[in-house]
């Protein structure tokens, strides 16, 4: 999705700065739209438009989100006498999964503020030597800043398969099915997190928090496997 309009589209910014982020919040007339407060099909209805947000970064949080919300929905059919033996940790679980859906859904709004520095750091003036290279070295900032949320996204669905893991052999099996649609949302966010952290990384400059970057994506793929197993079992006792 492209930048929003500006009076003169961003030229390539020296080194590798010029990487246009995947990260799409929009940051409208009066900062960005809080996702936090938008109904569903106002964001699906902005999803499909020409709108410069939500884009990738906010997909992947709601993916996260909606993984979470679902174990903790899981958790709460998990209660009463039958399930006694396990109260205590099914409260965690449903605790801590209640915190990971919040959490995604305020990472869907500091994607959508870190979009708007990166388009902030491209409209900078860059008539002269000094106001290039200030210009190159805002736009490498605000790019490494793009690609924190993402970043924070894949721990969030690292976690989110953890608590998948603990539901899967004591949570209800009414809804069992429900624990595998977590997990596959769950995958769906790393994976789509991952490539927004790729795009905005070749932007990155400080060392330190490249290697922090490619450490949370490289372990994307070892996600994807744990998802694929969490729904393997869940496939398996439900049609035996």
């Amino acid at each position: 999705m492209p930048l929003p309009d500006t009076t003169e589209p961003p030229a390539q910014a020296p080194g590798p700065a010029a990487s246009v982020p995947v990260t799409h919040p929009d940051p409208g007339p009066a900062g960005p739209v809080a996702l936090q407060h938008t109904s569903l099909t106002d964001y699906i209805t902005r999803l499909a438009s020409r709108a410069p947000a939500p884009g990738g970064g906010a997909a992947a949080a709601v993916h996260a989100a909606q993984g979470a919300a679902l174990l903790a929905m899981v958790a709460r059919y998990s209660t009463g006498a039958k399930y006694a033996e396990h109260s205590g940790p099914i409260a965690r679980v449903t605790g801590e999964a209640d915190e990971l859906a919040a959490r995604a859904l305020r990472l869907a709004d500091a994607d959508a503020a870190a979009f708007t520095a990166v388009t902030d750091a491209y409209r900078l003036p860059r008539a002269t030597p000094q106001e290039k290279a200030a210009r190159s070295a805002a736009i490498a900032d605000a790019l490494t800043g793009a690609a924190g949320p993402p970043a924070e996204v894949i721990a969030v669905a690292a976690r989110a398969l953890d608590l998948a893991d603990e539901l899967l052999p004591v949570g209800n099996r009414n809804v069992l099915t429900d624990v595998a649609a977590a997990a596959e949302a769950a995958r769906a966010a790393a994976t789509t997190a991952r490539i927004n952290v790729e795009i905005n990384l070749g932007g990155v400059r400080d060392s330190a928090e490249r290697a922090r970057l490619s450490t949370a994506i490289a372990q994307v793929d070892a996600l994807t496997a744990r998802a694929d197993r969490v729904t393997a079992a869940v496939r398996q006792e439900i049609t035996q």
